[in-house]
């Protein structure tokens, strides 16, 4: 039996239990058991790095009123005292914000493999994860199980295309893959922006587009623009420049990445320097502003 066929068992007998119809005990499927809440640790191959507190609390609110309609999944850790999360994360960490002392839980025997791909499937279909993070999830079936594209593709229910596009998106540069995972550019937005090789301009061209609200087809046609009118960058860096120290263009582009904008450090290793933050707009000031203080602006100018 293939690595695949074991596989596509493995998630047939589990994505039933969290495909949208509530659990119930059958010939071949054991009732739930009550497990300690505490005894539960997170998944460990979850992609989706942020849970939205509204969603949450919304939740929280529906398992209140109506009780826990699906029982979470779990395996047994190694120890086999404790158990570590397959499938319902949002659900224990709604129960949790209810106080529940235990929760209802079918416990099952997955490899890592599965465990991966269950959770990606998962957040699939409920459409909770963003663009990087399904990209980060693929890369991690590439890279830890050695999957192909294709079988990333057919493991997700995905055509390779889209698969190798998600990929792609981890190639942007750090500044413009924060504006993707902060919900401000759109999957549609960072394929475009891919076709600028400068990730200095790529940047600029990002915040642009968050700034000035741009469709991906208003995206696609200012990127055409500027690489038919391409004569080079439009603020090279003097000659000195490439006789500074190498740690300072590290510093700049981890700074930049950090606050979401083009950073200029401008210093010659000794004396008084400068850093220079470029901005577009008030709306990106503002950003900018919280970014480097953690207030916001309005509390300094109201």
């Amino acid at each position: 039996m293939s690595r695949n066929d074991r596989l596509g068992r493995g998630l047939s007998a589990l994505l039933g239990e969290y495909a949208g119809e509530p659990l119930a005990a059958g010939a071949d499927t054991p009732a739930p058991t009550k497990l300690p809440v505490r005894t539960i640790a997170p998944n460990p191959f979850q992609p989706r790095g942020r849970f939205a507190s509204v969603e949450l609390e919304e939740l929280a609110a529906s398992i209140k009123v109506n009780g826990l309609l699906q029982a979470i999944v779990v395996r047994r850790s190694i120890t086999g005292r404790t158990f570590e999360l397959v499938a319902g994360e949002r659900r224990l960490r709604a129960v949790k914000q209810l106080g529940w002392r235990e929760i209802p839980a079918q416990i099952r025997d997955v490899d890592d493999q599965t465990l991966l791909v269950l959770a990606l499937v998962e957040n699939l279909q409920r459409q909770d994860l963003g663009p990087l993070e399904e990209a980060k999830g693929y890369v991690s079936l590439r890279d830890k199980f050695g999957f192909s594209q294709q079988q990333i593709a057919d493991a997700v229910g995905k055509s390779r295309p889209t698969v190798a596009n998600m990929l792609r998106l981890l190639a942007l540069p750090p500044s413009v893959r924060r504006l993707l995972e902060e919900g401000e550019l759109t999957m549609g937005h960072g394929r475009a922006i891919l076709a600028i090789d400068d990730p200095v301009r790529a940047a600029d061209l990002a915040r642009d587009a968050v700034a000035r609200d741009w469709s991906v087809r208003e995206t696609e046609k200012r990127i055409r623009e500027l690489q038919s009118g391409d004569s080079g960058p439009t603020d090279p860096k003097p000659a000195a420049a490439s006789e500074r120290d190498p740690a300072i263009d590290v510093l700049e582009e981890a700074l930049g990445a950090h606050l979401g904008a083009r950073v200029a450090i401008r210093w010659k290793g000794k004396g008084t320097g400068a850093i220079r933050i470029a901005f577009r707009g008030t709306r990106d000031l503002e950003r900018v502003f919280e970014a480097l203080t953690g207030r916001d602006a309005a509390e300094v100018v109201g």
